[in-house]
């Protein structure tokens, strides 16, 4: 075995570990105020090791995204694998409800996309993944309503993805303006929703 692969494991590890120590200081400090110093201190690593593995900030962030973006992607491909896809994700409405409500989540994503909108280069990111997140999730909708017996046109399918994004991605800014949120209540509720825009007549 090639010292190359011997390595990957603790690359992958210090990747992680930097991304980590990353997440924590733009939530703390905001994209701008967090510099490679203070990063490389919460890692435990020096300055010149974090730009072993990442560039600059952006590249950091772009680590981010892009790991949030594979657990989205496995997260709808399982969804569409399911024998009956609407019970599927529906049952995952749970775990994105809690995931979304969670302040540290929710304050790392919001600090991402307030970056992206003063910044050419975090917005490409930015957007490039939600393109990749919007078309797996509209395949998901699309097989869903199929199986239901529905025939919906291109624009309607893209509608109920724009919604459910939108409910979902409220969430972190709920629980940023009221952390006394019932989480509960929202639960049920929201589930409820869900199911009635994925019920809709066509």
């Amino acid at each position: 075995m090639s010292a190359e692969h011997v390595d990957q494991p603790r690359a992958e590890a210090r990747r992680a570990q930097i991304l980590c120590a990353a997440a924590d200081c733009f939530r703390s400090h905001g994209f701008h105020g967090a510099s490679i110093s203070q990063i490389s201190k919460a890692a435990g690593m020096s300055a010149g090791h974090i730009y072993h593995y990442f560039e600059n900030k952006e590249a950091i962030i772009a680590a981010i995204v892009a790991r949030d973006l594979e657990h989205l992607l496995t997260l709808t491909a399982e969804m569409r694998s399911a024998c009956n896809v609407k019970e599927a994700m529906l049952e995952c409405v749970t775990t994105g409800v809690e995931d979304n409500l969670e302040p540290h989540h929710a304050g790392l994503n919001l600090e991402i996309v307030a970056e992206a909108s003063r910044n050419p280069r975090v917005a490409k990111i930015v957007h490039d993944a939600d393109i990749a997140c919007r078309e797996s999730l509209r395949l998901t909708v699309r097989h869903m309503r199929r199986a239901s017996g529905h025939e919906d046109d291109d624009a309607t399918i893209a509608g109920m993805v724009e919604v459910l994004a939108a409910m979902f991605e409220g969430l972190m800014c709920r629980t940023i303006r009221n952390p006394e949120i019932d989480k509960a209540t929202v639960m049920r509720l929201f589930q409820r929703a869900v199911r009635d825009l994925l019920e809709q007549p066509s």
